[in-house]
């Protein structure tokens, strides 16, 4: 695992915070950082909000970010994932009318934390935090309608093993500095 904040690791000389910041303002009306970190993000120049219900993992994340949300859904992302692909976000966003999530599943693996969440999942989600059901799959499995998008459909937009690409590790920041010496991020 990682020694320091993920957030702001550098990957191709760009810290992963920065490089998520940019590439989501370009696509999308409202960005908003969950953190229980408020006070080291404040100078990204983007909302910063905490959990309302804190000490519950990613899930808490998910349910804070949507619920201050200004919009009816969100496309939601991890802080080390640098080479997000916007079109196949944007091919997600279009994908959820009828849906209360969309999520890629690549090799039976989803990515929920590179998903697209309607406001519709917040009893959901509550109910889940309240009751510590914090797996987020088993989340998935509560009355919640979930649309996988197919390896075949993120296959049209790149690499999996590129877009999903998370740094958790040595080794994983390793293998990202490497995609990155191969393209623009």
């Amino acid at each position: 695992r990682m020694d320091e904040n993920k957030a702001f690791v550098r990957v191709g000389g760009r810290r992963l915070i920065d490089i998520i910041v940019e590439k989501l303002n370009r696509h999308f009306h409202e960005v908003i950082i969950v953190t229980n970190e408020p006070e080291i993000y404040q100078k990204l120049g983007t909302r910063v909000v905490t959990d309302i219900i804190p000490g519950k993992g990613p899930l808490s994340g998910l349910h804070a970010g949507l619920a201050y949300s200004r919009f009816e859904a969100a496309f939601v992302v991890a802080c080390d994932m640098p080479f997000i692909d916007m079109n196949l976000a944007r091919y997600m966003v279009a994908m959820l009318p009828g849906c209360d999530v969309v999520a890629p599943r690549v090799r039976e693996r989803f990515q929920p934390l590179f998903a697209v969440y309607s406001r519709s999942c917040l009893p959901v989600f509550e109910r889940c935090l309240v009751q510590d059901k914090l797996k987020i799959s088993r989340v998935y499995q509560e009355e919640l309608k979930v649309k996988y998008i197919t390896e075949e459909d993120v296959l049209r937009f790149g690499d999996p093993e590129v877009i999903f690409c998370n740094v958790n590790s040595r080794e994983n920041l390793s293998r990202a500095q490497e995609i990155a010496r191969r393209m623009v991020i």
